[in-house]
């Protein structure tokens, strides 16, 4: 086992939608729902949410911070919740739905209240930020039904995740706000068409079609990294074309039946800018998947300026 992993624990209303937005980045070994911060041995869902057991629903994670630093998990976590509320989370009501950051070291903490104090005085919330940092307790693996739920029962959770108010708490707080006139002005006449009217660039005549650089691509409207050129491959067909995104939740996919063809296509998940389309004749060895982007829709970011430009996070990378 990799000495070097770690281990952090949130509450975040109910755990089912507290899954997903962690699992299967670089970095992260594993996700258990379960239950902590209560006075009750081995409780069980019906003792939770029906008893006064004082657990709340929690998810603990294994990580590895040198792929995936505290902070980012933190920061990920504010993105999933409603830090303002203190009686639960959307239409989640009681003790077994609040918030809470359970620390496991005296470095978790300092990074846990430093990260909300930022967050406080962001302003992207008026109200008072109430979600408590505390020790970490005795953590209860929930029943086997509830691991991996957004996986087990995918169409249940969306509806769940819409229903609840959750999806759309946090496309209207943490969602990319896109100002049409301002796209306008900073990207180049074939950057928004691109981007914005799902148009496609010239084979060959393109920036990134052989560009051979060390470092990462990223959303030239968001800036939020996409890809690595640890991933870049010339598959011959004149666009940039990689085996797989840096990490699947930066991207979103969805059919596209236009000009007669049944094709996936592939857009960022922040600010849904059309990227191109991903395809299943890449090298089989590498997954078998060709992503095939536009340049107009990506930046370049060489390694030795990651760092400067707020993607040191990503440098692991490249080690």
């Amino acid at each position: 086992m990799n000495n070097q992993l770690q281990t952090a624990t949130f509450a975040g209303g109910c755990f089912w939608c507290m899954v997903e937005p962690f699992d299967e980045r670089p970095g992260i070994e594993s996700i258990i729902s379960g239950y902590t911060g209560g006075h009750t041995e081995n409780p069980t869902y019906m003792d939770v949410i029906t008893k006064n057991t004082g657990h709340r629903e929690a998810v603990q994670i294994t990580f590895d911070p040198a792929k995936f630093p505290y902070e980012r998990l933190v920061e990920l976590f504010w993105q999933q919740i409603d830090p303002t509320d203190a009686g639960g989370q959307f239409a989640d009501r009681g003790e077994s739905y609040k918030t809470a950051i359970y620390y496991h070291n005296e470095e978790q903490r300092k990074i846990a209240e430093e990260s909300k104090q930022r967050l406080q005085e962001s302003g992207i919330f008026k109200a008072s930020i109430v979600t408590p940092i505390l020790p970490a307790e005795t953590f209860y693996s929930a029943e086997e039904k509830h691991q991996d739920y957004y996986k087990k029962n995918s169409f249940h959770y969306k509806l769940y995740k819409k229903g609840s108010g959750r999806a759309k708490f946090i496309k209207d707080h943490w969602g990319f706000k896109k100002d049409k006139k301002d796209l306008k002005q900073r990207l180049t006449d074939i950057q928004y068409k691109v981007t914005q009217e799902n148009a496609t660039e010239r084979p060959f005549q393109n920036e990134y079609h052989d560009h051979e650089g060390e470092g990462i691509y990223v959303d030239i409207v968001s800036k939020e990294p996409l890809f690595s050129s640890k991933d870049k491959y010339d598959a011959g067909c004149g666009w940039p074309s990689f085996t797989k995104p840096i990490e699947r939740q930066y991207l979103s996919e969805a059919m596209d039946t236009s000009h007669g063809m049944r094709r996936i296509e592939v857009r960022s998940d922040q600010a849904d800018s059309h990227l191109g389309h991903v395809f299943e004749d890449g090298p089989t060895d590498q997954g078998g998947l060709r992503y095939c982007i536009n340049s107009a829709a990506l930046e370049f970011v060489p390694r030795n300026e990651m760092e400067e430009k707020g993607y040191g996070y990503l440098t692991h990378l490249f080690d």
